[in-house]
């Protein structure tokens, strides 16, 4: 198992468009991913469960990837947010 500690500094935080593009990334992996915001957690590969969380802009949350490719994974969504998403 993988943890990483991120920090969103996207101005929309992880709602609606971001929350998508990083659910669709943790989807393309085999692995379970995770996502722990204080005492809330949920699956990475859930919309509303990651929208359910309410992360925005300079929230800090660990993300967590257990399976045969969770270091593509993380690395994967770690450069997600790192790029805030694409936006500008």
């Amino acid at each position: 198992m993988i943890e990483l500690e991120l920090v969103l500094t996207n101005a929309a935080g992880l709602h609606a468009r971001p929350a998508a593009q990083f659910i669709q990334t943790a989807a393309a992996f085999k692995s379970k991913v995770a996502i722990q915001a204080g005492s809330k957690s949920a699956d990475a590969k859930s919309i509303l469960a990651v929208m359910g969380l309410g992360l925005g802009q300079g929230a800090t949350f660990l993300l967590n990837a257990d399976g045969p490719d969770e270091a593509e994974c993380v690395a994967a969504l770690k450069a997600l947010v790192e790029r805030n998403f694409g936006e500008g």
